[in-house]
């Protein structure tokens, strides 16, 4: 009974992601994620209880790997390991998961209206500690005096856009989806341009 229940779960979820991600929340209709999902739409109700609970729970999804990517962020970890680990599971998320990326970027893009505050802060602090790390290096003269800040948003922006924008990328590259070595190859361009950017000697 729980293996059918966590299936149509992730079936209802899976669905409510991409639904979500092209009609945003107001315009998404519970009746079209449940046929998506190929569910009678009371399973929406019943794993779910309101498409707000439903579209939070999308938005979560993809928050739990966002704060996971930051694990190897320390002062002590070695710059060019850690940046490199870091831009790779940013592109692994936005290949893993590219419908909650675009959700979760129309939801910042809208002010956060949905996010609890304790998430909010959740990402803000990650943001802070990365952020310190970084200067961190820098102070120490391990990499470039370049400003932290922006080197992060730099990164969130070159790696989620294989997510937010993949119309663009598919009608450049002429390729329905991208396979493992685009994104491979996405990731080491990142890594080395972050890397020379930042003066950093793997």
């Amino acid at each position: 009974m729980s293996t059918i229940r966590e299936r149509n779960k992730e079936l209802i979820l899976r669905a409510a992601s991409e639904e979500f991600a092209d009609k945003g929340f107001a315009a998404t209709k519970t009746s079209d994620i449940a046929a998506k999902a190929g569910l009678p739409k009371p399973n929406v109700y019943y794993y779910f209880k309101s498409k707000e609970n439903l579209y939070r729970e999308v938005l979560e999804s993809i928050i739990e790997p966002i704060l996971q990517a930051s694990t190897p962020f320390n002062a002590d970890g070695v710059p060019g390991e850690v940046l490199s680990h870091y831009i790779r599971s940013k592109i692994r998320i936005s290949r893993d998961l590219p419908f909650a990326s675009k959700v979760f970027a129309s939801e910042i893009m809208h002010g956060a209206p949905h996010l609890s505050a304790d998430l909010v802060e959740q990402l803000n602090a990650q943001a802070r500690h990365n952020i310190d790390c970084i200067q961190t290096w820098i102070d120490r003269g391990q990499i470039a005096p370049i400003d932290p800040n922006h080197l992060m948003f730099s990164i969130w922006a070159a790696t989620q856009t294989y997510a937010d924008f993949d119309w663009q990328i598919s009608a450049v590259t002429g390729k329905a989806k991208l396979d493992e070595a685009d994104y491979e190859a996405a990731a080491q361009t990142i890594i080395r341009l972050v890397l020379k950017g930042c003066e950093v000697d793997r």
